[in-house]
């Protein structure tokens, strides 16, 4: 791929429609490369509005403003990092040739919603899911979590990072459930998926990139496996590689690319598995960074947002691994803006951490504000170290 020079009529210029902490990794690395990055999230001083050329705030659900801005700022290529985008939009846009949209229209259309990714998966490629049904009012929540069984799992169609999703263990938790995904999804669709509970060994988030060879033909790498644990479906511990056996490993990596090919595009997938012993049930798809991926800042020679880059500007990629780490979250710890954090030459006299703070203008107690990541002799090791840097941080 040509690459122009940033700010000039040469430029190459790469719009991203969201621009939290993994949207701002992302543009860090698209810089190094000389892209123009143009900036777009739902509010002010979004993290990658602070290093991007430019910078928007719009309601990216608004398929007229969304074409506005696109036609205003003519990018070469558009990158999705959030589910809360009007699609059908996107689709458009890449018919008109205003931009390529990343991976391509219709993987974000079917990805950034749970029932169009979930019946790809399940229906088309006949991957091993958690047994599922949709829901359109709470009547229907109600025969749906009977039919289910409980306990069973209850996630608004578009959402993330946890937001909106409840564990039912009975018919009393049914009425709660269902406001908190009207309430806290993304875009309120009325509509929700009940999915049953697999009785799952471990997680993994089975990183996925899409990139062109010499050739100029698309090809599947893997990174090694990430561990996690999600507490009310967010992270808050990842670490690399999750030991795991080559039979489990092998039908990880099997899924992962039937399920990306299937997507199609260029770019990193991040595939969300349940394994139990050497069995795979396939979870979600993101087609951009994970945030359980944060960890391979200290992991990878090529972290997950440099191999997002490559990728999506046509470049060679590295998926290899540099060493074994881990990574802990900082939260917000309070409801507050403009907060500060304390002790952070503690947290990093902790051997061979790291510590990322994203700069988010609004704090919330449990808002991920920054991440501890920290490698080691071993995975326990490097556990041990990033909650003990992470836990050093103190917002103030």
């Amino acid at each position: 791929m040509k690459i122009g020079t940033p700010l000039s009529t040469t430029a190459t210029k790469v719009m991203l429609l969201g621009s939290g902490e993994l949207g701002k990794e992302v543009i860090i690395e698209l810089q190094r490369f000389g892209i123009e990055v143009i900036a777009v999230d739902r509010y002010e001083n979004a993290p990658g509005h602070q290093v991007a050329h430019r910078s928007y705030v719009i309601d990216m659900t608004d398929g007229d403003a969304l074409k506005a801005l696109v036609k205003k700022e003519r990018p070469d290529l558009i990158v999705p990092e959030i589910e809360a985008i009007v699609t059908d939009m996107l689709a458009v846009i890449e018919e008109e040739g205003l931009a390529e949209v990343i991976p391509t229209a219709r993987a974000t259309q079917l990805t950034m919603n749970r029932e169009g990714i979930r019946r790809l998966a399940a229906e088309d490629l006949k991957l091993e899911t958690s047994d599922y049904i949709f829901a359109d009012s709470f009547e229907e929540l109600q025969q749906a979590a009977k039919l289910i069984g409980f306990p069973c799992i209850i996630k608004p169609v578009m959402s993330s990072s946890g937001k909106g999703q409840s564990r039912l263990e009975s018919e009393s938790d049914v009425e709660a459930a269902w406001q908190y995904a009207m309430d806290a999804g993304r875009v309120n669709h009325g509509r929700v998926i009940v999915e049953g509970v697999v009785d799952f060994d471990y997680e993994i988030t089975q990183l996925t990139v899409r990139a062109l060879n010499s050739d100029d033909e698309i090809e599947t790498h893997f990174c090694a496996p990430v561990g996690h644990i999600q507490k009310n479906g967010d992270y808050v511990e990842s670490w690399q590689p999750h030991p795991m056996s080559e039979s489990a490993l092998e039908k990880s990596r099997d899924i992962a690319e039937k399920v990306t090919t299937a997507l199609g595009g260029r770019g990193l997938f991040g595939v969300e598995l349940f394994i139990k012993g050497d069995e795979v049930y396939f979870s979600e798809v993101s087609p951009r960074p994970h945030d359980t991926g944060l960890v391979t800042i200290i992991t990878q020679w090529q972290s997950e947002f440099a191999l997002h880059a490559r990728a999506v500007l046509g470049l060679p990629v590295d998926t290899s691994l540099r060493c074994d780490g881990a990574s802990a979250v900082i939260y917000g710890g309070k409801n507050a803006k403009a907060i500060s954090f304390d002790n952070i030459e503690k947290a990093l006299s902790v051997p061979s951490t790291e510590i990322r703070l994203f700069g988010k203008p609004e704090a919330f107690e449990k808002r991920r504000m920054g991440v501890a990541v920290s490698s080691g002799s071993s995975i326990d090791e490097a556990r041990g170290r990033a909650r003990l840097a992470a836990s050093t941080v103190k917002p103030v």
